[in-house]
């Protein structure tokens, strides 16, 4: 009777164990299971300005190289780099060696074509001859007007001397040129925009550019080119803006950047802090709350406005996203939505 008894309380302290060992596997489960508890913005479409910002850097409207077109020596550079020019101008004196012995050879051609024309008008010379005359006369000539055109250098434009490269009495062999002659009113930026704006960029419209070393300061620039063909490995045309820099403050070589506005579009827009970037790659993602789940949604990003961005794709308008306690979600998980 006594181990009847005794064999009853072990089983009675056996199933109290279980009761009581089930009751902590389940609190220690329902732990495992809580919802993770995140924070939510409403989200709406709105106007939103088609911004783009583009670099370039400022280049002159006009670059040309001022040098003689064969081996000769300088005899004075009459201009000095920052000397605004004017067209026409004589910048370089060259060596006129050459040059007087072609006037004096042109010299004797005319004579001797003058004898040969007049001997030709009263019979005395046959055609022919008269051909040959001629010609030798037009060679003499081309040949001095060339050597003229290349000893006494003259601008081709107004601008400024930007680079000089020999002293008086260098020996021009080539390479460099003697001096460097920018146009700097106006000058002209190039850049390069996406395949979609093909159709909205117009010649003539109005861009705005900021010069780095001018700070927040804005100048009004014209589009003055289009190019008409897409580059097939960047998708993306040149477009050349032109600035009128009528005071000369924007000078070539300056980093710029030119805002192109494409009007306005109705596109959602989401707080900054809803964005996830996912690991190893460039692409983003938000977390979309409907029916206590989340939904993981890849979207392309548009413009960053403050603390906001611009979606392009991927969250519907009037949604609700999750902006805080992105790290303990997954796609289609359930959540509890802190208030």
């Amino acid at each position: 009777m006594k181990k009847s008894f005794q064999l009853i309380a072990l089983v009675a302290v056996a199933l109290l164990s279980s009761c009581s060992g089930g009751e902590k596997d389940k609190a220690a489960t329902g732990k495992v299971e809580e919802k993770p508890r995140v924070k939510l913005a409403s989200v709406t479409a709105r106007p939103v300005d088609q911004i783009q910002e583009y670099t370039a850097t400022v280049q002159a409207e006009v670059k040309n190289n001022i040098a003689p077109s064969s081996p000769v020596r300088i005899d004075r550079i009459f201009v000095e780099v920052g000397d605004r020019v004017a067209k026409g101008q004589k910048l370089v004196q060259m060596d006129a060696a050459s040059l007087k012995q072609a006037k004096f050879r042109l010299d004797n051609q005319e004579i001797e074509f003058k004898r040969t024309d007049e001997l030709y008008k009263v019979g005395g010379t046959s055609k022919s001859e008269w051909d040959a005359a001629k010609m030798a006369l037009d060679v003499q000539q081309t040949t001095y007007k060339n050597l003229l055109e290349n000893t006494a250098l003259l601008s081709p434009i107004n601008g400024v001397v930007t680079a000089r490269n020999y002293d008086n009495g260098d020996m021009y062999s080539g390479g460099n040129p003697v001096l460097t002659v920018e146009q700097i009113t106006p000058v002209k930026l190039m850049i390069n925009v996406s395949e979609g704006y093909f159709t909205k960029v117009k010649k003539g419209a109005s861009v705005a550019v900021k010069v780095d070393v001018y700070g927040d300061e804005e100048f009004e620039g014209k589009i003055s080119l289009i190019y008409p063909t897409i580059d097939a490995n960047t998708r993306t045309f040149p477009v050349e803006v032109q600035l009128a820099n009528r005071d000369q403050k924007v000078r070539p070589g300056m980093f710029a950047r030119v805002t192109l506005n494409f009007g306005t579009q109705d596109h959602v827009v989401v707080p900054d802090l809803a964005i996830v970037k996912r690991a190893g790659s460039g692409d983003r993602y938000v977390y979309v709350y409907k029916d206590g789940k989340v939904s993981y949604n890849k979207v392309e990003l548009g413009r960053r406005m403050d603390t906001e961005y611009e979606l392009l794709s991927g969250v519907d308008n009037n949604s609700q996203v999750v902006v805080a306690g992105q790290s303990k979600l997954a796609d289609g998980v359930e959540v509890e939505v802190e208030k």
